[in-house]
């Protein structure tokens, strides 16, 4: 058995998209989060906020609120349709800043972070709160009631759940654990427990149907933002995992998913 690589959570760390067109902004944000330890995504406009959130899945949005426009609040206002991303905002904080911050808040922001005051710890102050670790949070102690107990299980659904409904990799999974694929495969559904590839469809599902809860998604969004190859590709994984279609997975919860996968949909072929 090979020696086990780290555990991680989000692959490369969080996806992070960036409302500004100031300089000094995209130089906080990019010491905050430097290579290999974020992605990000500078968008100059509205529409490339909306853009970016309907091609892939983004776990934090920064709004650069210095100095606000039109175009500004339109990008602010996402916040409504993506609630399950969390917005932040940025700027001097200046005495006469406090509309700014109160308009922020009604518009559901996470927090608005102060330039020179937050920018050391601005990556410790964000991340907890992105959409891949809290849906890791959330789902973590699920593998007691899926009856995953076993080492090889539990470190498993740690990694699964950790990539926040994203496609996940047998072999890279495998690599993580220390273990080949086939003793991965073989180990993980042993005793007659769900198999990993049906656990792996179950976790992007629930992912789905947290995002389907966004007004600013359609089922076709959901798809290409958790990389399914299609809404119908989306709806046949939906159908095996819970017995239900794409478009209806908005009314349920992550309890209700998990009930219905235990009633005999743990297993698949190969």
């Amino acid at each position: 058995m090979r020696a086990p690589t780290r555990l991680m959570t989000a692959e490369g760390g969080p996806t992070v998209a960036v409302y500004t067109s100031r300089e000094r902004t995209r130089d906080l944000l990019k010491h905050a989060f430097p290579r290999r330890r974020g992605q990000l995504i500078f968008c100059r406009s509205a529409a490339e906020v909306t853009r970016q959130m309907g091609r892939m899945l983004v776990d934090i949005v920064v709004v650069d609120v210095a100095a606000p426009t039109e175009d500004t609040w339109l990008a602010a206002a996402c916040a409504r349709e993506y609630p399950c991303t969390p917005f932040f905002g940025i700027s001097a904080l200046r005495l006469g800043d406090a509309p700014t911050i109160s308009r922020c808040a009604a518009l559901d922001f996470a927090d608005i972070f102060s330039e020179g005051i937050d920018d050391g710890s601005l990556r410790e102050l964000v991340v907890p709160a992105s959409f891949t670790i809290r849906f890791a949070a959330t789902l973590g102690p699920a593998n007691g009631p899926l009856g995953l107990v076993s080492p090889v299980q539990q470190n498993a659904w740690r990694w699964i759940v950790g990539r926040g409904g994203r496609p996940v990799r047998t072999d890279l999974l495998a690599d993580a654990l220390g273990v080949t694929r086939e003793h991965l495969s073989r180990s993980f559904s042993a005793s007659g427990g769900p198999n990993l590839k049906r656990v792996i469809d179950l976790v992007r599902v629930i992912a789905a149907a947290e995002l389907a809860k966004s007004p600013g998604y359609d089922s076709a969004d959901v798809a290409r933002v958790l990389q399914y190859a299609s809404a119908s590709h989306l709806t046949s994984t939906a159908q095996r995992v819970c017995g239900t279609r794409s478009a209806s997975l908005a009314r349920l919860r992550t309890g209700d998913i998990i009930e219905r996968f235990q009633q005999g949909r743990g297993r698949s072929r190969g």
